[in-house]
Order: structure tokens, then sequence, then C-alpha cells
């Protein structure tokens, strides 16, 4: 397993992390879920993460029930806030009061003293900047958090929360956690740059597109029984003919280098060294097994140049 920097701070993460969006507290069996999470760490995974929305908590509850097990300071945790956890009015949101109950309540959840990263799930419109970043530095003053995170946000937004942060001499923000992949990379004009310049890393999800990129899925027509894409209307919409025809495409490149077509979608987010890990989902034990081949892979000029190709 590879590690990298997060950002400009000193925290060292595993380049293949683990999430728990769509899998865990619900969507997965228990026993498998808990074996993933135990195969991640005995291969050298010491990034997990979640948030307090998922399964409305249940997988940070069944999170920490697994890593409690596992020594506090070898393994890095991130959660989040933002969406609405509730029917109330300040049940959402990036408040002062929204930020830090739920803080609390996922520390509980999750059985910890601490996060690691504390993320704002999304940008708050309704909410002053200075607020929820003054609500996380106290989080990061009592110990209960110990860096900043955002999630999808621009690279204006961060601007603003980085001048923020310099002129209230607050936490800076050290990590965005953004979607990119081979088919969604609005990251690389404006938010890498930024991000480069500012000490900001990333973390990104959604990199296989949601196993389109493993090479699972042959035609819209005929989608595998129990894929997340034949049980959710709005991630069947993502799979069309155009993409699975360049997945094929690329599946004969990864063929060549003898790796899966799912390594090579890995190994290409990670071509980027601003990425300081690729946030994976594992229904089983076997697909963390596959994924964390990716650790390490350096792909030549010219194979990302065939891939360019494909691409565009």
């Amino acid at each position: 397993m590879n590690f990298r920097r997060l950002g400009g701070s000193g925290l060292k993460v595993s380049d293949i992390s683990l999430g728990s969006w769509l899998t865990y507290g619900g969507y997965v069996e228990r026993e498998n879920a808990v074996k993933a999470i135990q195969t991640a760490y005995g291969l050298g995974i010491n990034f997990f993460d979640t948030a307090n929305v998922y399964e409305k908590g249940a997988a940070e509850i069944l999170l920490g029930e697994t890593i409690k097990a596992f020594p506090r300071e070898s393994y890095v945790l991130a959660t989040k806030a933002f969406w609405p956890m509730g029917e109330g009015p300040n049940d959402r949101g990036l408040s002062r009061k929204h930020v830090i109950e739920q803080c609390n309540a996922s520390l509980k959840r999750l059985g910890v003293d601490y996060v690691d990263i504390f993320y704002c799930h999304r940008h708050d419109p309704e909410t002053p900047l200075y607020e929820t970043l003054r609500a996380i530095d106290d989080l990061v003053r009592q110990g209960k958090a110990l860096y900043v995170g955002v999630s999808e946000w621009t690279a204006a937004q961060m601007a603003e929360g980085l001048a923020a942060a310099d002129r209230y001499l607050l936490d800076r923000i050290v990590v965005n956690q953004p979607v990119y992949n081979m088919f969604e990379r609005y990251i690389e004009k404006e938010v890498i740059p930024f991000s480069e310049r500012n000490g900001i890393g990333q973390v990104v999800f959604s990199p296989l597109a949601q196993g389109l990129l493993t090479g699972k899925y042959k035609s819209v027509d005929n989608l595998p029984e129990g894929s997340r894409a034949a049980k959710l209307d709005w991630m069947r919409k993502g799979v069309t003919e155009e993409k699975i025809a360049k997945v094929h495409a690329l599946s004969q490149i990864a063929e060549e280098l003898d790796i899966s077509v799912g390594t090579l979608a890995l190994a290409w987010i990670l071509r980027q060294p601003n990425v300081a890990s690729a946030l994976v989902g594992a229904s089983r034990p076997e697909q963390v097994i596959e994924n964390v081949k990716a650790s390490g892979v350096v792909l030549e000029q010219a194979v990302l140049d065939r891939i360019e190709l494909i691409l565009a």
C-alpha cells in the first residue's frame, strides 16, 4: 500500500481508501460489510470515510463497531455533515447548531473521541461561511476533529473559505472530496490547479463511476441482477452504450498491461499528484482485494495518451 500526504498537511493516507456511501448499514449484508472493512485494514488501507447521512447514521454505527478492534492511532477516520438528518428546520445545513450537534452525534455513533477529518458535505449558501468555519475550528480546538474538509466545493468557494480562515485565524481547509473518474473530470479545469496552489488535496469519490469502469455492464438492456444500476434509477441513467463501448476499449489496454480495467481506472486517477486518495466502495471483500491492486501502479505516458484518445 502506498501513502500520500493529504494536501499541505502532514497527515498521510493510503492512496486507496474505503467509503460507506450506498454500502454499509443497509445496502450490504452486515457480514460482508464487516469482512470488507477488516480486509481493507489488513491490506494496509488506513483511511475510512463515512457520513452522518449514510443510512441515517447506520453506516457510522457499523463502521465504528468494526474499527474499534483496531488501534485508534493506526487509521484515519472521516465523517461529514450538511444533508438533512430530520424534519426540523435546523436538522440540515452548516449552521453552528447543526455542525456541532451532528459532530457530537457522529462521534457517539462511531464510538470514538475524535475524527481525523470533518467535512462540510456540501456548500451551504444559507449560512455565513464564517459561522461554519468557526464552528469547525472550535471542534478542532476541542480535539473532536483534527482537520477541516469540504466536499464538492468550487474553487471560488474554497478561495472564500481560505480567505475567511486566514482573516480570523481559523484552521484552514486541507482536503476536498469531489466526484472524479474517467467520465467525470470537471475538477481538472479549476479545482485541481487552485488546490495545488493552496495546499488542498483531493479525496475523490465514485472513482469507478459506480461500477461502470469495472466492466461489469455489457449493455443497457441487460444490467446485472442485483447491481446498483439495476436497482437505482438515477444510477441507471449514467450507464449508456457510449460509455460501455469506451470501457470495452479501455479493457483492451488493461489486458495488454495484465491488469483489470478497474485497476487501470484507479491508476489513471492516481496519476494526479493532487489526488491523495481514491475512495472506493465495496460490498464484498473480494472487491477490496481487487481495488488495492491499483496502489502504486504507474501508467506510462504512451498509455495515458491512448486512454485520452478513447475518453475524448
